[in-house]
């Protein structure tokens, strides 16, 4: 189904400073460790800014990383309110053919509220573990892991929690996730197409590895800022959104950083706490911020290791510019946002089209690695009467599962294909002996940095943002376009 389009407004006539916005663009722009891709602020229902920095579009899916516990979350509260699940049950009790393996007294007292709070009482991250343990049930593997304490009483960013919660959903609904989430909530609020990573189990991950538009963030936290109303329908269970993001257990110290101050402000189910509202975040700057004092939702994708600064831009320079009342005279301001936000891009690399010297050499020369490790294994180029294309070899590749991009050098701007994954290119050549160009994976926060060097026959490789799912060059995409 199409969705509806979101209704729009002026930033001034939902009480948003148009300069406040302005700043924040300009401080995200002007930090050289965030990549900035989309963002949309809503006020009082009304859609008031969006924009997507090109090569970024709106209707692409993006990866939201952990920004997907957010809607496993709001799938166990509809399974809750159906009697699929209770919270207060022991997991154990979902899956009682590991009954005989499961001993450890902690094990069996974990439960379903605790796994949606991340408060099994391990006290770090266990994913390798429990698919380690059990390659073929996680789950199994999971709960083979005594826990620290008891269950309840600590915090740890632990994935195969919110896993073993997303599991029971789908083993008590008999769905994927997004088959469930589809007429309960997706349709509902006119999301379209999402897609969600599965395992080896054939299980969505429920922790990770959601696509979906930004549109689509921004709709699920309009909802929960109306307490799970939606056009005067009632999709998510009245205080759902107030369980959710209320802290259940302590988490400064938790993550590590004592710079990280919104997340030391606790964990609800499947939500963060944060300084001022709540939120679903992932990793590299998927943001879903719920802010009720302000009556604001903002939504956003980004490429970046530096999300508490993201956030402290967010605090420093959007939050005074919701004012109790829409200012007056603001139109000429209004429209030279709606102007900016329309032009939004990210920069491209520099780089001629074509060498200006050597070109048969260039040909001749298949370009590798001077140390082993590195996404890319080989890089050749060709020219045609079209111009010249770089073809990448990934390290995955193998004769049954071929790893290979196929990039067109095209010169100024951006170059965007949609095959085998949706990409995007700038850069060429920027001296006679080096090509340079950098390759966006468009539904991903992910870019590779690549060069290739005549004099040696050298390349080099490295990920702006390292992939923490399949690293393979060609299916870095959403899985329906996966070869």
């Amino acid at each position: 189904m199409s969705a509806s389009p979101l209704p729009t407004s002026g930033p001034a006539a939902q009480g948003v400073d148009a300069s406040g916005v302005h700043a924040f663009l300009d401080a995200l722009e002007a930090a050289p460790e965030i990549e900035p891709h989309s963002l949309m602020i809503m006020r009082h229902g009304h859609l008031v800014a969006s924009g997507w920095w090109a090569p970024y579009t709106a209707e692409r899916l993006h990866l939201q990383y952990s920004l997907s516990k957010s809607f496993t979350g709001t799938a166990a509260a509809l399974a809750e309110a159906e009697g699929l699940l209770d919270f207060d049950a022991p997991v154990i009790s979902y899956f009682p053919e590991f009954e005989a393996d499961i001993t450890d007294p902690r094990s069996r007292a974990v439960l379903v509220r605790h796994v949606a709070s991340m408060a099994s009482g391990h006290r770090g991250e266990t994913v390798d573990e429990a698919y380690g343990g059990d390659p073929a049930e996680p789950v199994r593997g999971f709960l083979l892991l005594p826990p620290d304490g008891d269950p309840g009483t600590v915090f740890a960013y632990n994935q195969p929690t919110t896993y073993t919660l997303a599991a029971i959903v789908q083993r008590r609904s008999g769905q994927p996730l997004t088959e469930y989430l589809r007429p309960r909530l997706l349709d509902p609020l006119g999301i379209g197409e999402v897609v969600w990573r599965r395992d080896r189990t054939g299980r969505e991950l429920g922790f990770s590895g959601l696509y979906a538009t930004t549109d689509a963030v921004a709709r699920l936290g309009q909802l929960y800022l109306n307490d799970g109303l939606w056009e005067g329908e009632r999709l998510l269970p009245a205080g759902w959104a107030a369980r959710a993001s209320r802290p259940r257990t302590p988490t400064a110290g938790a993550m590590g950083d004592a710079d990280l101050q919104d997340w030391h402000q606790g964990y609800g189910y499947q939500f963060w706490t944060s300084r001022h509202g709540y939120r679903g975040d992932g990793a590299y700057g998927q943001f879903c911020l719920v802010l009720p004092e302000h009556d604001v939702v903002i939504a956003a994708t980004a490429a970046t290791e530096r999300m508490q600064e993201y956030l402290n831009l967010v605090w420093e320079h959007l939050l005074p510019a919701f004012g109790p009342e829409p200012p007056t005279g603001r139109e000429a301001a209004d429209a030279e946002l709606r102007e900016r936000l329309g032009r939004l891009a990210l920069p491209p690399a520099p780089g001629r089209p074509a060498p200006p010297e050597r070109e048969r050499d260039w040909t001749a020369t298949v370009f590798t690695p001077s140390v082993e490790t590195g996404p890319v294994r080989s890089a050749g180029l060709d020219r045609d009467a079209d111009g010249w294309t770089l073809t990448l070899t990934g390290e995955g590749d193998r004769p049954d599962r071929p790893d290979r991009l196929t990039l067109r050098l095209a010169g100024e701007g951006w170059t965007v294909a949609e095959e085998p994954a949706p990409t995007a290119v700038s850069g060429g050549w920027t001296d006679a002996g080096t090509l340079a160009v950098e390759v966006v994976f468009l539904e991903t926060p992910h870019r590779l940095a690549l060069t290739c060097s005549l004099a040696d026959r050298t390349l080099t490789a490295s990920w702006r943002t390292q992939p923490l799912h399949d690293g393979r060059l060609s299916t870095l995409c959403a899985p329906r376009r996966s070869v």
